[in-house]
Order: C-alpha cells, then structure tokens, then sequence
C-alpha cells in the first residue's frame, strides 16, 4: 500500500525489483535504476548525513543512464539487459581493466556493492532477535557497511559513513516509513524486498564475475 505523506514508497521499491529480472538470467536496467532511484529517497529520509552517501549513489544512476540508455535510440533502450551493456561496451573498448573510466559496467559495480550494502542492513532490520533485545538500526547499518562497502573505501569517506550511522534514526522511525505498526509487520515486508534484492543482486553478480569485473578500478 502507500504510505501518505512521504516520497519513499516501499511498494514502488518492491514492484521496480520484481521488474528487473528477465529470461533466465538477466537484469533490465530501467527497473533496476528506478529501484534505485527508491532506494535513493529511502536514504534520504534517514536524514541530512546519509543523504550525502545517497547523493554519490544517484550521480552514479545518472551515469549510467547517460551511457547505457541515453546512448540508444530506439524505443526499448530503457530496457537494455544488463548483459547488453556489458558485451556493448566491452566491444566498443570503453572499458578499463587497468585504469578508472567512467563506463556503465564499472559504475554499475559500484550499484552493485553498495546494493549488498543496503540488503545486509535491511536483512539485520528485519531480524528478532533471540535474546529478546532489538539492536539500533544505527548499529545494524554500521555493521552492514563494514562488512561489505568499508573495504572499498578510503578512510575519509568511511569517517564520513560513521557519522552518518550516529544519526540514523531510532527504530520506531521505519515502522512509519513502511507504514507498520510493530517490528513483526516489519520483518514481514523488509523481508519481502530483500528477497527482490536478493535475486537482482545475484543475477548482476554472475554477470559481473562472468566478465571478471568485480574488481574494475
């Protein structure tokens, strides 16, 4: 359902990921992007200091639509496989195995780690734990990202990703976001859309690794 009064909106979220995926393997990057895109206002509404790690994610969805979509002409170009742009590119040598360059594979790997990122807090979120205590969502972000975007990042973007996790918001706050009255509702819906993540995630990570391009610089 939607939830009045705010711009995220987690049934958009869940319907974009059940859209990405196609044929057997593959990922459309226009529900892929628009996911995004939700994923984008769902970090802004956590505040000012996670916004600004949402807005280096957004200036790489403009990226790639630039080069992935906007590049084509024809009607269905918004729905490019993921495949397609990956041999696409590999053909016309834009991109580096050695060297940083803008491409739409190497920025689509960023998506891609910081998307791991986002389903291991979203996962921890929906969690109940067995002793009874709820950890803070600003503990369960802080661990999600430091077990997996930590490690590709410097030092000073992971300072700035620390003070951002201080100032999360408390749980009560994503009952409202999802619209749910009690972490059972909660756990119900987060592990619904992490499901949808779960397979578009897969699904860009076999792409990537068939290629060997989980390490572009």
């Amino acid at each position: 359902k939607q939830c009045p009064g705010q711009t995220f909106q987690v049934s958009m979220l869940l319907s974009h990921l059940l859209a990405s995926p196609a044929y057997t393997s593959d990922v459309l990057m226009q529900p892929y992007l628009s996911s995004w895109d939700e994923l984008v206002k769902f970090m802004d509404a956590l505040g000012s200091m996670v916004g600004l790690i949402s807005k280096e994610i957004q200036s790489k969805t403009t990226i790639i639509r630039e080069l992935a979509l906007l590049s084509e002409k024809s009607p269905e170009a918004e729905l490019v496989p993921v495949h397609s742009m990956i041999r696409s590119e590999l053909d016309r040598g834009l991109v580096d195995f050695q060297h940083q360059t803008d491409s739409g594979c190497r920025t689509l790997l960023r998506l891609h780690r910081a998307l791991l990122w986002l389903r291991l807090f979203l996962e921890k979120l929906a969690g109940t734990p067995e002793s009874g205590r709820l950890r803070s969502p600003s503990e369960l972000c802080r661990e999600s990202y430091q077990n997996s975007l930590s490690k590709h990042h410097t030092w000073l973007v992971r300072r700035a990703a620390e003070l951002a996790f201080i100032a999360m918001p408390e749980r009560s706050f994503f009952f409202r976001l999802v619209c749910v009255g009690n972490q059972q509702e909660l756990s119900v819906v987060l592990t619904r859309v992490v499901r949808a993540i779960d397979e578009v995630y897969d699904r860009t990570q076999k792409a990537l690794e068939e290629n060997g391009m989980l390490d572009l610089p």
